[in-house]
């Protein structure tokens, strides 16, 4: 069994939570807190697998009580959040502090948001628990990267021409750590697709921006491609690429067909990618939930590109890897504090 704490002021929320949460046979609700005082004293004594902690609270908010859960009882911890500028930042701030990840609350339609969230709640849940990753931090970089060639060896000895990047749930920390490392005059695009609602993409990337020497941007459509470039997809659409007469290559965006279950859609970047570069891409996938990446990894694999997965180690949910991994289609399996060093080495 998983055993939860769910912490929130809202005695709806918390019965909500609780209520959906354990309609699954495999979890159990260990307890509840009201605010942030109760939520690190009941972590402490209940020892629970993965905590749901709101931010709004009275007494202690929840990003003061992250600090505290991460300091004295590290467990995994995920954001119940609001869909606004002001709640998009507090869960990017919570990203870094810890929280492995966040559900949206849409308080002008609750009743309905809280259906629709519970299949993923519970999925993010069991993964995030199964993996046993969540509660490690992921630091950035403290000193220069050791980038020295590694044992496994890339199938193809093509020039990387462009850099594809696939995550989900553990990835705004682990790009964090990933994209703050690159140069600023690194040589190739870099595109992005994180599962991230639409509110959240533009500040993740301006938030990346800040921190890193490459340049970071919300990619828009129609917009040229540089390099030492990367551009994050906006979230509720798919991120792809095309070229105009002039043969620049540009950003495509498109609007949700139906077809793909994430929006952005790792696959559908990186077979948009490959269509262009061929055996020129680097494709890259990190921690995350389900499968989404696989096919594209393997377009790019079939193509005569290079591919590296996220290895288990450093995974928060070692789902979108491992679908990589046991289709044959990953170059190297290495850990994320590898991974910087590789994208330097291979252009």
């Amino acid at each position: 069994m998983i055993n939860v704490l769910v912490v929130d002021d809202s005695a709806f929320m918390r019965n909500a939570l609780s209520s959906m949460i354990s309609s699954d046979p495999e979890i159990t609700i260990i307890g509840t807190a009201r605010d942030g005082v109760e939520a690190v004293d009941k972590v402490a004594e209940l020892k629970p697998d993965i905590v749901t902690l709101d931010v709004e609270m009275p007494r202690m908010n929840g990003i003061e009580a992250l600090k505290l859960i991460m300091e004295k009882t590290p467990v995994p911890v995920i954001m119940v959040s609001r869909l606004t500028t002001e709640g998009v930042e507090v869960t990017l701030d919570a990203l870094d502090i810890g929280a492995v990840d966040f559900i949206p609350k849409n308080l002008s339609d609750l009743s309905i948001n809280i259906v629709k969230i519970k299949e993923v709640l519970i999925e993010k849940i069991k993964n995030i628990c199964r993996n046993g990753n969540g509660h490690k931090r992921v630091l950035l970089p403290s000193r220069p990267l050791d980038i020295k060639q590694k044992t496994q060896t890339y199938s193809s000895r093509r020039t990387v021409g462009i850099v594809s990047i696939g995550s989900s749930t553990g990835g705004p920390r682990a790009l964090q750590s990933i994209i703050s490392s690159l140069p600023e005059n690194y040589p190739v695009p870099v595109l992005i697709a994180q599962h991230m609602p639409a509110s959240f993409t533009g500040p993740f990337a301006e938030r990346l921006n800040h921190l890193s020497a490459v340049s970071v941007k919300e990619a828009e459509d129609g917009e040229a491609i540089s390099e030492g470039h990367v551009y994050i997809a906006p979230g509720g659409c798919h991120m792809g690429i095309a070229q105009d007469r002039l043969t620049k290559t540009t950003i495509k965006i498109v609007k949700d067909n139906g077809k793909y279950i994430y929006k952005p859609s790792v696959d559908f970047l990186m077979q948009s990618v490959v269509e262009f570069f061929s055996g020129h891409v680097l494709g890259v996938i990190l921690t995350g939930l389900g499968n989404d990446g696989a096919k594209g990894m393997k377009e790019i694999k079939n193509k005569g590109g290079r591919t590296i997965a996220e290895s288990e180690e450093s995974c928060i949910v070692y789902g979108m890897p491992r679908a990589v991994i046991n289709s044959g289609c990953a170059d190297k399996i290495i850990p994320l504090t590898e991974i910087a060093g590789e994208l330097i080495n291979a252009v």
